[in-house]
């Protein structure tokens, strides 16, 4: 008896100590889920991990994953894809992560390099090598069509599935139209295979405040119904809501199968300003329906990167209709999806493809200079990071134990150069993209400044092997993989 107690007491005082015992699921979250390029956001839940993908407004593409909910606007970016090409390589806006026959396709806006922001967006998908949803992912193909105007303009591309058949929505113009929503019919998830037709346009006052806009369609079904929700409005303007269409078993393919409710179905409340461009998803136990969407926290929060990712759950209205209540203020305390059963990281160990063994400050040593290395795993705070977020497609490596960074030293570009820790001095030798590089979760950590990657030394297994800048070989000892400390 006394040896139980002792035992359950030992468990007790561990648990109380930061990062050691059992860690406890997460019950709740606040929002904003994503802070930083959190516009036009899409959330999938797959295979223990909620995968969330956001406007860049760049040349790359970069995902978060984490096992909860509240752990996606601390979770690790990495980068799924970058695309310079003169016709695509700029401007991505409102990717979307759907699986169709066990592959991902990602669907997303760019414009061309050199032109003005908007004038040259299109449609493009890309298709993952197998099951993964972070890739890697090959280019497949632009999505349009000569009805669109001008040239094929067309952004905020989704694909619906109805009554067996596979439709892309989009919000393009048709024959002079204001900005609308259109939908094409599609013989696999990267070919369109018939024209363009307009389902609906800006025509109650709601759609034309700041701007008349439809755009953002996704479809959402249940219960042998399918709706069309969409955004309304200008993105740059307060004002920018969701409305929403059923569709009355008719043709997909025209606007007289698709009735639009007379009055917005969320909009802005309290200090949430222009709430829109959403997606849908379930808890990890599928018994909860959930929105996800931007916002601001200021009227003039504009339609830039001050917008951020937030989430909550919805329910269903008698008639089968959906009912998204109304968008709750950030900071409030929300709980969490049912069935969450991890615990949010708060910091993660790189472990080495080819020898295991985890990314260092050598001895746990606090001071400027000290340097990076490779140990084997022992969840000390010395082989802990965070991987912090800078806004602009790269992320600063924080060590647990000292709070200063992974550093290029002296910002050297040569194969060999060490990387050490330094104190943050927020240059581009302290920046690195976590990049996919094969399925499995294994990445290349790449220097911003020299686009050389995190390497082992000759390739060697022992304790202390320096990791040291080198150019990218594609072998075993420049991939790491990203696991929650």
């Amino acid at each position: 008896m006394i040896r139980r107690t002792l035992a359950a007491l030992s468990l007790l005082l561990l648990a109380l100590v930061p990062g050691t015992g059992p860690a406890s699921a997460a019950t709740s979250y606040t929002n904003p889920i994503k802070s930083q390029k959190g516009a036009d956001p899409w959330l999938r839940w797959h295979d223990g991990n909620y995968y969330l993908i956001t406007t860049s407004f760049s040349d790359t593409l970069v995902v978060r994953r984490s096992p909860t909910l509240g752990g996606l606007n601390t979770a690790p970016s990495i980068q799924v894809w970058q695309d310079s090409t003169s016709s695509r390589g700029t401007n991505f806006w409102a990717p979307e992560l759907h699986q169709f026959n066990g592959r991902w396709y990602i669907y997303y806006s760019a414009g061309a390099v050199g032109t003005a922001c908007c004038d040259s967006q299109r449609t493009h998908v890309l298709e993952s090598a197998g099951s993964d949803p972070l890739g890697p992912y090959t280019y497949r193909n632009m999505l349009t069509g000569s009805s669109l105007t001008p040239g094929g303009w067309l952004i905020d591309a989704s694909p619906m599935s109805l009554n067996g058949s596979l439709y892309l929505l989009g919000s393009g113009f048709i024959a002079g139209s204001q900005q609308s929503l259109v939908i094409a019919p599609m013989s696999n998830p990267y070919t369109i295979s018939g024209a363009f037709t307009r389902i609906s346009s800006p025509t109650h006052s709601w759609e034309t405040q700041g701007g008349t806009v439809n755009e953002a369609p996704v479809a959402l079904h249940r219960g042998g119904q399918t709706f069309v929700v969409y955004s309304a409005s200008a993105c740059w303007g307060p004002d920018y809501k969701l409305g929403q269409l059923t569709h009355n078993g008719g043709n997909p393919l025209a606007a007289s199968s698709w009735v639009k409710k007379s009055t917005p179905v969320f909009q802005r409340s309290g200090s949430v300003y222009g709430p829109g461009h959403h997606g849908f998803f379930t808890s990890p136990n599928g018994a909860e329906n959930w929105i996800v969407y931007h916002a601001n926290s200021s009227s003039g929060g504009g339609c830039d990167n001050n917008r951020t990712t937030r989430a909550q759950k919805f329910t269903w209205n008698s008639d089968g209709t959906p009912n998204f209540g109304t968008p709750v203020a950030t900071g409030t305390s929300l709980p969490a999806p049912a069935g969450e059963t991890a615990a949010t990281p708060t910091a993660y160990t790189l472990v080495n493809r080819n020898s295991g063994k985890c990314l260092e400050v050598a001895g746990g040593g606090t001071g400027d200079g000290v340097n990076i290395q490779q140990w084997t795993c022992n969840g000390g705070a010395g082989q802990r990071w965070r991987v912090e977020d800078q806004a602009d497609d790269t992320s600063r490596l924080v060590n647990v134990a000292s709070g200063k960074v992974a550093d290029v030293t002296n910002c050297a570009s040569a194969d060999g150069t060490d990387i050490r820790q330094w104190s943050w001095l927020n240059n581009t030798c302290q920046r690195f993209r976590l990049v996919y590089s094969a399925s499995g979760g294994w990445v290349r950590i790449v220097n911003a400044a020299t686009g050389k990657v995190a390497d082992v030394a000759d390739c060697g297994t022992a304790d202390g092997a320096d990791v040291r800048l080198w150019s990218w070989l594609n072998n075993n000892c420049q991939q790491w993989s990203i696991r929650p400390a």
